[in-house]
């Protein structure tokens, strides 16, 4: 079998215009594959250097390969079962600006850089106020970026055209906002050094620099272990840099305040490629989407599908007395409380059904389980309350799913002689067990719901949700959770 090379296969050669922050796998599988897609669909025409943000890292396995991969994407996308396998070859080098900080500030040199692009894990936009403008480098990916920034405006002298526009993909809400002011922060911080420069360069970034916040949306389950022999096989190359992801996608990008959503469409064409990139005035409504038709689905679904038995997401799907409950509680239930179009919400929320039907993916029930109770804090509470707010009336499907995590966190063994092993903040777990020593629903429905810490007030003061919740937990315990769901009439 042929190795992955420039030299056993054919590689595209365009100007290198985005800086990218991450070589790890969602950044692979999911910006690369779009800029490929980019390129190929488009006239954007542009390659990427990788830039390792940490000290150690995987730039020396993928300059092996010349900086191509493999993108396996499976699943089902628009009906269609989905197994597709496309060699990524717009990267056209990887850094480590720990060891090559020289050529790492060069990239600032370049006049035809435009992007900087970066997933540094939800911790990596952090402000380290021991960072020095004069470290080589600075050890926060945000330090790094304003050195970077930094030196592209003294190379052109604030030039306004060669400003950057900055689109991270860190999985936290309003991503480029904090990064916008964690680079504040830095430039205060090195007032001093900057010297006469500080106006001019806090001026610059502020007005010829775009920062974008993002919300990125794709599974990546990573390297794939299991089937790299026969993709292996399929490409006919030795490829150590294989990636492996769902069919679907999505990246949503919020206009900076500086630009027009028609400037950053003209220069980011991912809309022309036919790809799933929206850019709107603001993030927020489709982070709002994603947490509650994705997210508060799988909250719920979860305890409900695994104490009737069901195992893996797909199977709940699939389930004729299940796949009922997961509909109503997204599309008659949570739907109703976002504020996009219905349309639209209905589309999403058919993909993310596709998506929980994914055949190649095994998605175990109880790994959605860990910490149920602040994930149902923050998924599916605020529909419960802004549906009763429009409908006038609690929304049973949710409120059940809040009796089924009750149920699971009792303990012990299912039916079928399963464990059933709750994980969650010790003080939760505790709570749980004094409350089901109790052996009564009244008061474990009151004590759960007059939990503070979990919710941060007192849920018996919503209007019939105690008295809802206790028969639900009644209903369960009695009938069991099929029958429970069955004759609820879900």
């Amino acid at each position: 079998m042929k190795s992955l090379n420039k030299h056993t296969a054919p590689k595209s050669c365009a100007p290198e215009r985005i800086i990218q922050f991450g070589e790890g796998n969602f950044l692979r599988c999911f910006v690369d594959w779009i800029i490929y897609n980019m390129n190929q669909r488009t006239d954007f025409n542009s390659s990427v250097v990788i830039v390792q943000p940490i000290e150690h890292g995987m730039v020396d396995m993928l300059n092996g390969q010349d900086c191509m991969y493999h993108v396996n994407l499976q699943g089902r996308l628009n009906g269609e079962v989905v197994n597709s396998i496309t060699r990524i070859d717009c990267v056209s080098r990887a850094l480590n600006p720990y060891t090559q900080n020289a050529a790492f500030m060069a990239l600032a040199e370049q006049p035809e850089m435009r992007f900087v692009i970066s997933n540094t894990t939800e911790a990596g936009i952090t402000f380290d106020a021991t960072c020095k403008l004069n470290d080589a480098p600075a050890s926060s990916y945000p330090g790094k970026l304003t050195q970077l920034l930094y030196h592209r405006y003294t190379t052109f002298g604030g030039a306004q055209d060669k400003g950057l526009i900055i689109l991270p993909c860190e999985l936290i809400f309003l991503n480029g906002h904090h990064l916008k002011d964690c680079i504040y922060q830095y430039i205060e911080l090195w007032k001093e050094d900057l010297g006469s420069n500080y106006e001019g360069f806090k001026k610059w970034f502020t007005e010829c620099c775009y920062v974008c916040a993002t919300l990125v949306d794709r599974i990546v389950p990573g390297f794939p272990r299991k089937d790299i022999a026969d993709i292996q096989q399929r490409i006919s190359y030795c490829d150590n840099m294989v990636v492996q992801g769902e069919a679907f996608h999505l990246w949503v990008i919020e206009k900076p305040e500086n630009m027009s959503i028609e400037a950053l469409k003209a220069e980011f064409p991912a809309e022309k490629a036919g790809l799933n990139v929206l850019i709107s005035e603001s993030e927020k409504p489709y982070h709002e989407r994603k947490v509650t038709l994705l997210n508060g689905p799988h909250t719920v679904l979860s305890p409900v599908a695994f104490l009737s038995g069901i195992n893996i997401v797909r199977d709940a799907c699939n389930d004729e007395i299940i796949s009922k409950y997961i509909h109503k509680v997204q599309f008659d239930e949570l739907m109703q409380t976002l504020n996009l179009p219905m349309n639209e919400l209905e589309q999403f929320a058919g993909d993310v059904l596709e998506r929980f039907n994914n055949p190649y993916v095994d998605h175990q029930v109880t790994s959605i389980m860990l910490n149920s109770f602040p994930k149902y804090a923050t998924r599916d509470l605020p529909g419960v309350k802004t549906y009763l707010e429009r409908k006038g009336k609690l929304p049973t499907g949710l409120v059940f799913g809040l009796a089924a995590i009750i149920v699971y966190y009792k303990g012990g063994k299912r039916v079928d002689g399963t464990d059933i092993i709750p994980n969650d903040a010790p003080e939760i777990i505790e709570l749980l067990k004094e409350l089901w020593a109790t052996n009564d629903t009244q008061k474990i429905a009151e004590g759960v719901l007059g939990a503070t810490n979990i919710w941060n007030e007192n849920l018996n003061l919503i209007p019939g949700l105690t008295s809802l919740l206790k028969t639900d937990l009644d209903e369960i315990l009695s009938l069991g959770m099929k029958e429970a769901v069955l004759r609820k009439g879900i």
